[in-house]
Protein backbone atom coordinates (compact mmCIF):
# COMPACT_ATOMS: atom_id res chain seq x y z
CA UNK A 1 0.00 0.00 0.00
CA UNK A 2 2.53 2.04 0.74
CA UNK A 3 5.05 1.69 -2.61
CA UNK A 4 3.93 -0.07 -5.81
CA UNK A 5 5.99 -1.51 -8.70
CA UNK A 6 7.45 1.25 -11.15
CA UNK A 7 4.49 3.12 -12.57
CA UNK A 8 4.60 5.38 -15.65
CA UNK A 9 3.23 9.25 -15.53
CA UNK A 10 3.32 11.39 -18.52
CA UNK A 11 2.91 15.29 -18.54
CA UNK A 12 3.04 17.11 -21.89
CA UNK A 13 3.12 20.80 -21.16
CA UNK A 14 3.03 21.44 -24.87
CA UNK A 15 3.39 19.88 -28.04
CA UNK A 16 7.18 20.12 -28.00
CA UNK A 17 7.75 18.95 -24.52
CA UNK A 18 7.50 15.66 -22.89
CA UNK A 19 7.91 14.39 -19.36
CA UNK A 20 8.15 10.70 -18.52
CA UNK A 21 8.11 10.23 -14.51
CA UNK A 22 8.38 6.26 -13.21
CA UNK A 23 7.96 6.28 -9.40
CA UNK A 24 7.07 3.67 -7.00
CA UNK A 25 4.69 6.33 -5.57
CA UNK A 26 0.94 4.61 -5.72
CA UNK A 27 -2.13 6.38 -6.45
CA UNK A 28 -2.58 9.26 -4.20
CA UNK A 29 -6.14 8.21 -2.29
CA UNK A 30 -7.10 9.33 0.52
CA UNK A 31 -6.18 6.58 2.55
CA UNK A 32 -2.87 6.86 1.16
CA UNK A 33 -2.76 10.68 2.15
CA UNK A 34 -3.86 9.76 5.47
CA UNK A 35 -0.67 6.86 6.11
CA UNK A 36 1.71 9.20 4.57
CA UNK A 37 1.10 11.84 7.30
CA UNK A 38 0.99 9.77 10.00
CA UNK A 39 4.30 8.44 8.61
CA UNK A 40 5.55 12.08 8.74
CA UNK A 41 4.65 12.24 12.24
CA UNK A 42 5.69 9.06 13.30
CA UNK A 43 9.77 10.20 11.83
CA UNK A 44 9.36 13.67 13.40
CA UNK A 45 8.59 12.04 17.06
CA UNK A 46 11.09 9.75 16.49
CA UNK A 47 13.68 11.89 15.50
CA UNK A 48 13.41 14.57 18.30
CA UNK A 49 13.48 11.89 20.73
CA UNK A 50 17.05 10.43 19.56
CA UNK A 51 18.13 13.89 19.10
CA UNK A 52 17.02 14.63 23.12
CA UNK A 53 18.82 11.57 23.76
CA UNK A 54 22.08 12.70 23.07
CA UNK A 55 21.01 16.09 24.24
CA UNK A 56 20.53 14.07 27.66
CA UNK A 57 23.45 12.59 27.45
CA UNK A 58 25.37 15.59 26.69
CA UNK A 59 24.10 17.24 29.93
CA UNK A 60 24.62 14.55 32.09
CA UNK A 61 28.88 14.72 31.25
CA UNK A 62 30.81 16.75 33.50
CA UNK A 63 32.04 18.85 31.24
CA UNK A 64 28.61 19.72 29.96
CA UNK A 65 27.62 20.66 33.63
CA UNK A 66 30.22 23.48 33.98
CA UNK A 67 29.92 24.78 30.62
CA UNK A 68 26.48 25.09 32.15
CA UNK A 69 27.41 26.54 35.15
CA UNK A 70 29.53 29.32 33.74
CA UNK A 71 27.32 30.21 31.27
CA UNK A 72 24.82 30.78 33.47
CA UNK A 73 26.78 33.96 35.35
CA UNK A 74 27.60 35.46 31.91
CA UNK A 75 25.05 37.07 28.78
CA UNK A 76 23.76 35.25 26.63
CA UNK A 77 26.25 34.67 23.14
CA UNK A 78 25.43 36.76 20.60
CA UNK A 79 26.13 32.86 18.34
CA UNK A 80 23.00 31.42 20.44
CA UNK A 81 19.53 31.88 20.05
CA UNK A 82 17.81 33.65 23.02
CA UNK A 83 14.41 31.35 22.89
CA UNK A 84 16.05 28.14 22.28
CA UNK A 85 18.76 28.54 25.53
CA UNK A 86 15.05 29.25 27.51
CA UNK A 87 13.32 26.22 25.81
CA UNK A 88 16.37 24.18 26.75
CA UNK A 89 16.24 24.96 30.08
CA UNK A 90 12.74 24.28 31.11
CA UNK A 91 12.92 21.06 29.21
CA UNK A 92 16.03 20.19 31.11
CA UNK A 93 13.59 20.44 34.41
CA UNK A 94 10.86 18.23 32.94
CA UNK A 95 10.60 14.49 33.83
CA UNK A 96 10.59 13.83 30.06
CA UNK A 97 14.32 15.09 30.32
CA UNK A 98 15.30 13.55 33.31
CA UNK A 99 13.57 10.21 32.10
CA UNK A 100 15.74 10.60 28.95
CA UNK A 101 18.83 11.22 30.59
CA UNK A 102 18.59 8.28 32.69
CA UNK A 103 18.18 6.27 29.68
CA UNK A 104 20.93 7.97 27.66
CA UNK A 105 23.33 7.43 30.75
CA UNK A 106 22.84 3.83 30.80
CA UNK A 107 23.80 2.99 27.28
CA UNK A 108 27.42 3.75 26.60
CA UNK A 109 28.93 6.54 24.46
CA UNK A 110 30.32 4.07 21.90
CA UNK A 111 27.13 2.27 20.99
CA UNK A 112 25.03 5.70 21.64
CA UNK A 113 26.62 7.71 18.91
CA UNK A 114 26.77 5.52 16.37
CA UNK A 115 23.28 4.28 16.83
CA UNK A 116 21.51 7.27 16.91
CA UNK A 117 23.39 8.26 13.58
CA UNK A 118 22.17 5.19 12.10
CA UNK A 119 18.51 5.72 13.53
CA UNK A 120 18.64 9.62 12.01
CA UNK A 121 19.85 8.38 8.60
CA UNK A 122 17.32 5.81 8.06
CA UNK A 123 14.49 8.29 9.40
CA UNK A 124 15.82 10.41 6.66
CA UNK A 125 15.86 7.69 4.08
CA UNK A 126 12.80 8.17 1.37
CA UNK A 127 10.22 5.54 0.73
CA UNK A 128 9.51 6.40 -2.96
CA UNK A 129 11.95 6.84 -6.00
CA UNK A 130 11.06 9.09 -8.70
CA UNK A 131 13.51 9.48 -11.88
CA UNK A 132 12.09 11.02 -14.83
CA UNK A 133 13.54 12.03 -18.51
CA UNK A 134 12.79 15.07 -19.75
CA UNK A 135 12.48 16.08 -23.81
CA UNK A 136 12.62 19.55 -24.98
CA UNK A 137 12.34 19.68 -28.96
CA UNK A 138 15.21 21.39 -30.79
CA UNK A 139 16.97 21.53 -26.86
CA UNK A 140 17.80 18.31 -25.67
CA UNK A 141 16.82 15.65 -23.29
CA UNK A 142 17.04 16.30 -18.94
CA UNK A 143 17.08 12.97 -16.89
CA UNK A 144 16.61 13.28 -13.34
CA UNK A 145 17.01 10.87 -10.64
CA UNK A 146 15.84 11.03 -7.03
CA UNK A 147 18.05 10.60 -4.30
CA UNK A 148 17.95 7.52 -1.62
CA UNK A 149 17.38 10.40 1.89
CA UNK A 150 15.91 13.61 1.98
CA UNK A 151 19.35 14.71 3.30
CA UNK A 152 20.84 14.88 -0.53
CA UNK A 153 19.50 16.63 -3.77
CA UNK A 154 18.34 15.08 -7.17
CA UNK A 155 20.80 14.12 -9.48
CA UNK A 156 20.36 16.13 -13.07
CA UNK A 157 21.92 15.70 -16.33
CA UNK A 158 21.29 17.44 -19.89
CA UNK A 159 21.99 16.34 -22.88
CA UNK A 160 22.04 18.55 -25.78
CA UNK A 161 20.21 17.40 -29.32
CA UNK A 162 23.07 18.28 -31.01
CA UNK A 163 24.77 15.15 -28.81
CA UNK A 164 22.37 12.52 -28.99
CA UNK A 165 22.93 10.18 -31.84
CA UNK A 166 20.16 7.44 -30.69
CA UNK A 167 17.79 6.56 -27.92
CA UNK A 168 16.74 2.80 -28.59
CA UNK A 169 15.39 -0.16 -26.14
CA UNK A 170 18.69 -2.47 -25.09
CA UNK A 171 18.14 -5.90 -23.00
CA UNK A 172 20.50 -7.72 -20.63
CA UNK A 173 20.45 -10.65 -18.33
CA UNK A 174 19.82 -9.69 -14.37
CA UNK A 175 20.44 -12.67 -12.87
CA UNK A 176 18.00 -14.94 -14.85
CA UNK A 177 15.80 -12.21 -16.02
CA UNK A 178 16.15 -10.31 -19.26
CA UNK A 179 15.20 -6.56 -18.42
CA UNK A 180 14.32 -4.01 -20.66
CA UNK A 181 16.03 -0.52 -20.60
CA UNK A 182 16.16 2.85 -22.81
CA UNK A 183 19.55 3.85 -23.20
CA UNK A 184 21.05 7.54 -25.12
CA UNK A 185 24.04 7.28 -27.14
CA UNK A 186 25.73 10.34 -26.50
CA UNK A 187 28.03 11.48 -29.38
CA UNK A 188 31.91 11.53 -27.94
CA UNK A 189 31.10 9.41 -24.87
CA UNK A 190 31.92 5.73 -24.79
CA UNK A 191 29.32 4.53 -22.73
CA UNK A 192 25.30 5.22 -22.82
CA UNK A 193 23.39 6.78 -20.52
CA UNK A 194 20.65 5.00 -19.01
CA UNK A 195 17.51 6.23 -18.48
CA UNK A 196 15.69 5.26 -15.11
CA UNK A 197 18.60 3.43 -13.96
CA UNK A 198 17.46 2.63 -10.62
CA UNK A 199 14.02 1.12 -11.06
CA UNK A 200 14.50 -0.65 -14.33
CA UNK A 201 10.62 -0.49 -15.20
CA UNK A 202 9.13 -3.42 -17.07
CA UNK A 203 9.02 -3.77 -20.93
CA UNK A 204 5.88 -1.56 -21.62
CA UNK A 205 6.58 1.14 -19.84
CA UNK A 206 10.36 1.43 -21.47
CA UNK A 207 8.85 0.75 -24.98
CA UNK A 208 6.12 3.76 -24.50
CA UNK A 209 9.28 6.30 -23.13
CA UNK A 210 11.07 5.32 -25.82
CA UNK A 211 8.56 5.96 -28.38
CA UNK A 212 7.25 9.49 -27.06
CA UNK A 213 10.68 10.33 -26.57
CA UNK A 214 11.37 9.81 -30.69
CA UNK A 215 8.41 11.42 -31.41
CA UNK A 216 8.61 14.36 -29.42
CA UNK A 217 12.06 15.18 -30.43
CA UNK A 218 12.43 14.21 -34.21
CA UNK A 219 8.83 14.24 -35.65
CA UNK A 220 7.38 17.18 -37.27
CA UNK A 221 4.34 18.44 -35.42
CA UNK A 222 0.72 17.02 -37.27
CA UNK A 223 -0.85 19.86 -39.06
CA UNK A 224 -4.87 19.57 -38.84
CA UNK A 225 -6.34 19.07 -41.61
CA UNK A 226 -7.79 21.37 -44.07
Amino acid sequence: MITTTPRLRVRRPSPTTAEFTVTTLPPRTLSLRILRVLLVLARLVLALTTTLLLYGRWCSCPLAGASAATAAVRPPSLLSLPGLRYALDGYSRSSTALLLARIASSVPLGLLVPGAAAALYTLSLRLHSHESLLVLRGLGVQTTESPSSYLAGPSTRFIPTEKIRDIFVNEAFVGFQVRYYLVVVVEGEEDVVIVFPGLLPRRAIVETVWRGARECLYEAPKRDAE
